[in-house]
């Protein structure tokens, strides 16, 4: 199947083909009621980063999400979060997310960790199949997107979905502004 928009890409869906995602992804859509609607396409491996991606396939940075994780303490207690941004801009660390998270500072998970904690793939990381606790902040500008495009957990592939449908990950929180 090709998507509209986005005639370099040729997608699957995602349900079927386990094997293009990661196994915390897999698992996530296995769950999801809205899974159905999620498609995966394969790519170059090389190509995942995002400035790489949209301009090898043709894809506006509009539609394509970025997820960072982050994390902060207060009072002992740590506070994770992915923020998934639209692609042209980044994620509100130092002010929105701190305050959000209630902590004093806000800092990029390191990358080992975070990609030991998810099951996923550095460059790759998605919020669909998070570990249970982790708040997952959704830029609201994604939602307007027909499709948008994300990790997979993996390099090879990415997925691609509504945007609309990011709110209705299990635990999002749509958050005005969390992109800049």
């Amino acid at each position: 199947m090709t998507l509209p928009g986005f005639p370099a890409l040729t997608s699957l869906p995602a349900t079927s083909s386990p094997e293009l995602v990661a196994a915390p992804v897999a698992a996530a859509l296995g769950s999801w009621s809205h899974a159905e609607e999620v498609a995966v396409v394969e790519i170059d491996p090389g190509l995942a980063d995002t400035a790489a991606m949209t301009e090898a396939y043709d894809i506006p940075l509009t539609a394509s999400g970025n997820c960072v994780v982050v994390a902060g303490a207060r009072a002992g207690e740590e506070r994770v979060a992915a923020c998934v941004v639209r692609a042209d801009t980044r994620a509100d660390v130092n002010s929105l997310v701190k305050r959000m998270l209630d902590v004093r500072k806000a800092s990029f998970l390191p990358m080992d960790r975070a990609v030991a904690e998810t099951g996923m793939e550095h460059g790759g990381i998605t919020p669909i199949g998070l570990p249970d606790g982790w708040r997952i902040l959704v830029h609201d500008a994604l939602l307007a997107e027909e499709v948008v495009v994300l990790g997979s957990g993996v390099r090879r592939s990415k997925l691609l979905l509504p945007g609309a449908l990011l709110a209705d990950l299990p635990g999002a929180e749509v958050v005005a502004g969390l992109g800049r």
